[in-house]
């Protein structure tokens, strides 16, 4: 008898754990195969800490092989999966497709930055999703701080050395506390002009940051964030874009280089490609993560509507915590679809929150009880060495190290503005020279499939747009790596052709951590 062939489509937190749930539970009885883009699984928690210059970036990376040695790696991107003839269909990082055909498959696409249809912000700012964003982000403001350093101008030098955040979440916050921090200590090795100094913005539509938390924990992370020098703004949010600066929602137009978009997330396109019963973009499933007329379809993560069975009617947010739990009962209830078990529904009880404010600075309330400074600094690292798959000696290594060292502030220019637009499908990887030619040939040999979905056909709209790379921070386009004119790199597509998603104060992005033990 053959053995059963289990796909899993994503190697999120929900991907990742239903694959390692999955190899304990079949014990080599199974053919498990694991389709990612990358060969890592991305501890998204730490990454705010990757773009402030204390974490190098493989240290918020877990290895797949490394850490999955019963599971089957496949690098690439889904284009279209058959539900009837169970296959998904695939193309590698070098452009060629593939099929993969399944007994079991596990949805687990995660989700991408969530865009609104404000003028100027697909071209302007950039999402905080991926590794190569927050490399990005590092060597932007670093760039911008030596630029800055060296101006004539008064108001360059201010322009440059302000840095504005959308979205008070737990990725905004996080990485405008992180932020605040680098950039003051880059300004001791490159002074200012006098009476100028880095000005952090934190912009939210929401009444008080961190909306989605206890009320203590926001009031926790709002007063660290001011007595740090954060202008936080709550009510105000980013009303157009432009290659100067921005202009608020009341009124005022600030000078700035830098626009970061953390409003939320949005669940991958290809869960909608499947013309399956959809709430909000996210794929209906029972309380089994199993779809409803498709039982060998298990869905999980930010990609899946999963019923709350605390709140009747409700839907279980899109958070790490919850993907990373869901990928555990996933495994399980497959395991169970083979004779091992029984199918359990998923329920779930939050236990606490850790947010990292930087330093020492945290907010937390493991167990409900609220804890703020070094204490709740200790059990926020604490928390996140005992998550993590992997890593654990070099994460605490980097951090001693950040400790009792000064961080180096260079900029190693790997990764460009046109490389990682806000708007795409998958943040995850940088585009690269010539990838929209391949895309184009991808989309040609896809044209014979009446059910490609618009996962593909977004992301060749986004490789002829115009790029980000035409601000006036970037640099020359003859120091690009294919020589070609920065016009011609592929860019993104306006935020007007994107679908919308749930609103940003309610889509919390897996920045913060839950204090909080398996199910």
């Amino acid at each position: 008898m053959s053995r059963p062939r289990i796909v899993i489509v994503g190697a999120g937190f929900a991907g990742y754990r239903t694959a390692r749930t999955l190899a304990r539970e079949a014990r080599g009885r199974a053919d498990i195969t694991l389709l990612n883009p990358t060969d890592y699984f991305l501890y998204l928690p730490l990454l705010p800490q990757v773009a402030a210059g204390i974490l190098e970036p493989r240290r918020v990376t877990v290895s797949l092989a490394g850490t999955l040695p019963d599971v089957r790696l496949v690098l690439g991107e889904a284009d279209h999966i058959d539900l009837d003839a169970r296959t998904v269909h695939f193309t590698d990082p070098e452009g060629d497709n593939g099929t993969l055909g399944y007994d079991r498959l596990v949805l687990a696409a995660g989700s991408v930055n969530k865009l609104l249809p404000l003028p100027g912000v697909a071209e302007h700012a950039h999402g905080f999703r991926g590794l190569p964003e927050a490399l990005y982000l590092r060597d932007h403001v670093t760039r911008q701080v030596e630029l800055a350093a060296g101006a004539d101008d008064p108001r360059s030098c201010s322009a440059r050395c302000t840095f504005v955040v959308v979205g008070a979440g737990y990725t905004g916050t996080e990485v405008a506390a992180q932020g605040q921090l680098f950039t003051d200590a880059l300004v001791r090795k490159h002074p200012l002009r006098q009476g100028i100094r880095p000005r952090w913005m934190l912009l939210d539509i929401a009444d008080r940051v961190l909306p989605e938390l206890d009320q203590r924990l926001s009031d926790t992370a709002d007063r660290v964030l001011r007595d740090r020098g954060v202008d936080v703004r709550m009510g105000t949010s980013v009303k157009e874009a432009t290659h100067d600066g921005v202009l608020l929602t009341d009124g005022e137009f600030v000078d700035t280089r830098t626009l970061v978009w953390c409003v939320g997330v949005r669940p991958d396109p290809l869960a909608e490609s499947l013309g399956l019963p959809m709430e909000r973009g996210r794929l209906l499933v029972e309380p089994t993560l199993q779809v409803p007329g498709r039982p060998e379809v298990f869905a999980c993560g930010d990609a899946a509507a999963v019923p709350d069975l605390d709140d009747p009617g409700q839907f279980t947010p899109m958070t790490a915590q919850h993907a990373w739990r869901q990928g555990r009962v996933a495994g399980l209830n497959i395991a169970a679809t083979f004779g091992d078990g029984r199918l359990r529904p998923y329920r779930h009880k939050d236990k606490g929150f850790a947010v990292d404010l930087g330093g020492v600075q945290a907010a937390a309330n493991p167990f409900g009880v609220p804890l703020s400074g070094p204490v709740a600094g200790a059990v926020t690292r604490a928390y996140h060495l005992a998550a993590m798959p992997g890593n654990r000696v070099r994460v605490a290594a980097d951090w001693l190290l950040d400790a009792v060292l000064p961080r180096q502030g260079v900029q190693l220019g790997l990764v460009r503005s046109w490389s990682v637009p806000l708007d795409t499908a998958s943040p995850e990887l940088a585009r690269v020279p010539g990838g929209q030619e391949r895309e184009r040939e991808r989309k040609d040999r896809d044209d014979g499939r009446a059910r490609s979905g618009p996962r593909r056909a977004a992301a060749g709209k986004q490789a002829g747009a115009e790029p980000a790379a035409n601000r006036p921070d970037d640099e020359p386009a003859r120091n690009q790596p294919d020589g070609e004119p920065a016009k011609n790199q592929p860019g993104g597509e306006p935020a007007r052709n994107q679908p919308g998603g749930e609103p940003a104060r309610n889509q919390p992005t897996g920045g913060a951590t839950p204090a909080e033990g398996d199910q």
